[in-house]
């Protein structure tokens, strides 16, 4: 059930001409998406494609356009909105602003209860390639991710790479040229061997490691992991505390941060300061710490082994 004044946001990202108008289109003329409520339809791009109002299964949908992503204000929003008289949001967005913009000017009433990403496939690997840092903006976030005018004999293992490199759990779907839809169920299998007697995780896979431990840690507990990390410590954390990590670029250099787990250990943690690399192995349970919000994964160190940094030190996808 919807909380009580709670504004429900259908955003819609990506790049100009890659088929968001027309699904919008499509979602407006279905009685099943709304129940004859008003519509507020926000536009912040504008492309060949056009809507045809006529053609909406409702006639209570008004349409706003923002020209320039500093002009979207909580304020400016919610006007908009109490002038349409409206209880749910659909947002086509500009695929040259930041996701994050967006998200900041929402009113605090508004809710985005879902996000899908379209994409080109004749033209993403150069948007890729030249923009990359956008194309993760809107990926990273996105519930769905559509692919459309792909080919009908196509190899689609680079638009799945392109997306699981970014999001993990996000739904892939690939529109065909011949107007038939297949969806994306390609297993990625990790790169180490995560039933071994001890998962050995190479320098080149700890980024990938690391994004699968934070999301499913569960599968983690009881396991003997060895790996080389960069070791951080304070005179905050327990005596028999220190973090074991490395910095990991997401996407480009901007966002590079360190990435660690807890490990603990009363016999070693002494021998141990911030910037020192060491090869560490240990099993991991599920328990509180201090550095964590919450239970997290924490390591229980066996042994340590002086060592060299990795080439390159910086863990990347």
């Amino acid at each position: 059930m919807q909380p009580k004044n709670e504004i429900p946001v259908y955003l819609f990202c990506g790049f100009l001409e890659s088929g968001k108008t027309k699904y919008i289109q499509s979602i407006l003329e279905d009685p099943r998406f709304n129940k004859g409520d008003g519509i507020l339809l926000l536009l912040c791009e504008e492309g060949e494609e056009e809507y045809d109002p006529s053609r909406f299964a409702y006639p209570n949908v008004s349409i706003e356009s923002f020209d320039e992503a500093e002009d979207l204000t909580p304020d400016r929003l919610e006007a908009r909105r109490r002038r349409a008289g409206a209880s749910l949001v659909v947002v086509e967005y500009n695929g040259m602003w930041q996701i994050e913009d967006l998200y900041y000017a929402l009113p605090d009433q508004w809710m985005v209860y879902q996000q899908l990403c379209f994409i080109d496939a004749g033209t993403i690997m150069n948007y890729n390639a030249n923009m990359r840092q956008l194309v993760f903006d809107k990926i990273k976030t996105s519930d769905g991710i559509v692919f459309n005018r792909v080919k009908p004999d196509e190899d689609v293992m680079p638009y799945h790479k392109l997306v699981r490199d970014i999001d993990r759990n996000a739904q892939i779907i690939y529109e065909k040229l011949d107007g038939s839809i297949e969806y994306d169920e390609i297993e990625d299998p990790l790169p180490f061997d995560i039933d071994a007697p001890i998962v050995e995780i190479a320098d080149r896979d700890f980024a990938i490691w690391f994004r699968d431990i934070s999301e499913e840690p569960e599968k983690y507990v009881g396991k003997t992991i060895r790996y080389k990390g960069l070791i951080a410590k304070d005179a905050e954390m327990a005596r028999d505390t220190f973090v074991a990590g490395r910095h990991i670029m997401t996407c480009c250099a901007d966002d590079i941060a360190y990435n660690g787990l807890a490990c603990v250990s009363s016999k070693l943690a002494g021998s141990v300061k911030s910037y020192d690399w060491r090869i560490v192995q240990g099993v991991i349970k599920m328990e509180k710490n201090s550095l964590y919000k919450r239970p997290g994964p924490v390591i229980h160190i066996e042994t340590m082994e002086e060592t060299e940094k990795p080439d390159p030190e910086v863990a990347t996808f």
